[in-house]
């Protein structure tokens, strides 16, 4: 009997025919990302995205506002974790201790220029009612010895002293209320000068408040870019400071798979650091335009592959996930963005 003919023989030429349609479904689910029933069309493909990245954090550069000087404290190293309010630099401040202490002599001054102000005031208000008595008088006399004149009881003399009298009262009492009027002046300048200098202070105490650099959130120093007797320039950086309460995955989706995805949608993230742990995550940014794949390649047919970057919000209570270390996301294609199927 001819091999053929061999039902034995006809039985294993199957069953390698069937193990190499399998081994060929399995490497295509393998570069796929499907079960290798989806080959043979048994069951829906593409049901999830597995992407690479790395971890990032919101970050913060920290630098002295305004003022420069020479920086006596910086008490964190790179790596270390601090608090919000920490103490993270300080500089020397005796310039701007004595401009706080100028300010505040000048708006004592500004105080005692106000109080002998309202003093001239009220004593010229004061000499205005005196006036007005003398003057009301002198128009009381005047009448009187021009009644007198009239009926040819008093002499034209006595007449002419009482209105001269009259006159000057009058005068008088003219004068001293144009001194009240800028008496009043005088006031409203001094209360001015009163705000001025006060307001002069609180931004010296402002200044002050810049020598001292805190820590705006919880978090861990990334870089610390200063050192300690170096003369540091306003908005010249200090440290850098990493909120890990608010860390992300910085991913890339193929062109292919971008139309999968949608802002919102579940992600599990895993790393090797931790192997046994998944951490939640929810993508928060797409990328509106394709960018050539971010990384060194050695073909043109890698070099043209266009993809989209992603940012996918990752769940840290712990702080076990750090700027920089590698990470995978995997997206459930079945999961909606409020978490159900």
């Amino acid at each position: 009997m001819s091999k053929g003919n061999n039902p034995a023989f006809r039985k294993a030429i199957l069953l390698a025919v069937i193990a190499l349609l399998i081994a060929g479904a399995a490497i295509a689910a393998f570069d796929n990302q499907f079960s290798p029933f989806d080959f043979f069309g048994w069951r829906p493909s593409h049901n999830r995205i597995v992407l690479s990245g790395n971890i990032e954090a919101h970050e913060s550069v920290l630098s002295f506002k305004t003022v420069q000087s020479r920086i006596v404290e910086l008490p964190f190293d790179e790596g270390q974790w601090v608090r919000k309010d920490d103490l993270i630099a300080s500089l020397d401040d005796s310039d701007y201790r004595q401009n706080v202490k100028t300010a505040r002599a000048t708006l004592d001054q500004s105080k005692q220029q106000f109080d002998a102000a309202t003093a001239n005031l009220d004593a010229a208000r004061k000499t205005v009612i005196a006036d007005e008595a003398d003057l009301k008088e002198k128009s009381l006399d005047f009448r009187r010895l021009q009644a007198l004149f009239d009926a040819n009881a008093a002499s034209a003399q006595s007449r002419d002293l009482a209105e001269t009298a009259f006159r000057q009262s009058q005068a008088a009492c003219l004068r001293d209320k144009a001194l009240v009027v800028t008496a009043e002046k005088n006031v409203g300048a001094a209360e001015a000068a009163i705000r001025s200098a006060s307001e002069n202070l609180k931004l010296a105490e402002i200044i002050l408040g810049y020598t001292v650099l805190r820590a705006p959130f919880d978090g861990v120093i990334l870089t610390r870019q200063a050192e300690i007797g170096e003369v540091m320039l306003p908005s010249a950086p200090v440290v850098t400071l990493a909120d890990l309460d608010h860390v992300w995955l910085r991913a890339y989706v193929n062109e292919t798979d971008i139309g999968k995805i949608r802002f919102g949608q579940l992600a599990t993230i895993t790393t090797d650091t931790y192997p046994n742990k998944k951490y939640q995550g929810r993508i928060s940014a797409i990328a509106s335009q394709a960018e050539f794949t971010p990384k060194s390649v050695e073909t043109h047919t890698e070099r043209v592959t266009l993809v989209y970057r992603i940012k996918i919000d990752v769940f840290n209570p712990t702080h076990e996930l750090v700027p920089g270390m590698p990470a995978d996301a995997t997206i459930d294609l079945t999961v909606s963005q409020n978490g159900n199927g």
